[in-house]
């Protein structure tokens, strides 16, 4: 170009001798008295029109959707859209929103955890809802005005549905157990309840029981318990409480009258509008139907049968037993456990229809009972019964 601006030379006599088209000379030259030297760099090859672009509509729908549900990933914004627009002729795929919302700067990179391998502890496997419930206190933290929030959450293991998600001022037995008082009434009650090893779903007494489980017992509730720092066993529950976290507390509210009030919220988005991908992007509500089995407005006494033997759990957590004290728990205090003789060195002690643990007649000590899952609508043990006809173990 600076030859044949010179004048010294044609542009034909500039193409032979460079061995190129006067049509490629002609275009060079064009371009640098366009663009000067910066338009004889490469130009991008990316096409004007390309006839898979999302057109503007579909990429203002997407914004929206987004800036209403920023948590959110690509396939629940592209289940909410197909919702919404059911008269549409295409939508755009799961990966063609995910990009577009990263080039939006929309997207938080996470890094991907490195799971430890699950152990497999028996834990009962729901079929139906209100197989099985999982309880669990989300882990404190402190509001603006620095008050202490406790959200005690409860949720459906089969249908995910999200039962509670509730402040709790203390992790003491009266204060949720008028919490479990409201939900039994409102949803029936389940089969299992499955917790961790805290305060105060379990204690160090016999079976773990705490007053709180064995409370549910009573009502022919089994209480299941996860091992010790396995959250993995519950996860779940876990990864329902990452998301609340990040909806809720993230920051936190102001006081505790406003966190509860986006808990609430939480919960009708989390149940009514929120599709789960294990649940083939249907909602929980869609999913869940209340317990068949109604709260009882009297707490049903302990039966057992005639060959059992029916003791008094005393004072500091003792019954007398062959003339001879054995500890229990304090939980039990007050309560009627039931003692089936095995053989003369062995005898099974019993809490309505659950299984303490084994009496050994020569060290005078008590065994605690393995762990095993409990079958929808099986009762585990057939020679102690929990009031049937009050309580029956049907299943929904």
């Amino acid at each position: 170009i600076s030859e044949f601006l010179e004048g010294d030379y044609s542009m034909s006599e500039l193409c032979i001798a460079y061995n190129i088209s006067r049509k490629t000379g002609y275009k060079w030259l064009a371009r640098y008295e366009q663009f000067g030297t910066g338009g004889l760099e490469d130009l991008s090859r990316v096409p004007h029109h390309h006839p898979h672009e999302i057109p503007d509509a579909v990429k203002s729908t997407i914004l929206c959707v987004n800036a209403r549900y920023p948590h959110w990933g690509p396939l629940k914004i592209e289940y909410k859209i197909r919702k919404l627009y059911p008269c549409w002729s295409r939508y755009p795929a799961v990966s063609t929103i995910g990009l577009f919302l990263k080039r939006q700067g929309l997207v938080i990179s996470r890094k991907r955890r490195r799971c430890a391998s699950p152990t497999q502890p028996p834990l009962t496997n729901g079929i139906n809802p209100n197989d099985v419930w999982s309880v669990d206190f989300k882990g404190h933290f402190a509001t603006r005005d620095s008050s202490r929030c406790n959200p005690l959450t409860i949720n459906d293991h089969l249908s995910r549905y999200l039962i509670c998600c509730r402040h709790v001022d203390r992790m003491s037995y009266n204060l949720v157990k008028m919490q479990f008082e409201r939900i039994f009434r409102q949803y029936g009650l389940p089969l299992v309840i499955r917790s961790d090893n805290g305060t105060p779903f379990s204690s160090r007494g016999i079976g773990g029981l705490s007053r709180l489980s064995a409370w549910w017992i009573r009502l022919g509730i089994h209480p299941e318990r996860i091992e010790p720092a396995s959250p993995d066993q519950n996860g779940r529950h876990e990864r329902m409480h990452r998301t609340l976290k990040e909806h809720t507390a993230k920051p936190p509210a102001d006081d505790l009258n406003s966190q509860q009030q986006r808990f609430d919220d939480f919960v009708n988005e989390y149940n009514n509008e929120r599709p789960h991908e294990a649940l083939e992007m249907q909602t929980p509500s869609s999913l869940y139907v209340p317990s068949e089995r109604i709260f009882p407005n009297h707490l049903p006494r302990p039966h057992y049968d005639r060959y059992m033997q029916v003791r008094r759990v005393e004072h500091h957590g003792d019954i007398q037993y062959k003339n001879r004290r054995l500890f229990l728990g304090e939980s039990l205090e007050g309560e009627y456990v039931g003692i089936e003789e095995i053989d003369d060195d062995k005898s099974r002690v019993w809490y309505c229809d659950y299984e303490l643990g084994t009496i050994d007649h020569q060290k005078w000590r008590i065994e605690p009972a393995k762990p095993h899952p409990l079958l929808a609508g099986v009762n585990p043990c057939p020679s102690a019964h929990n009031s049937a006809k009050a309580l029956p173990m049907s299943s929904v």
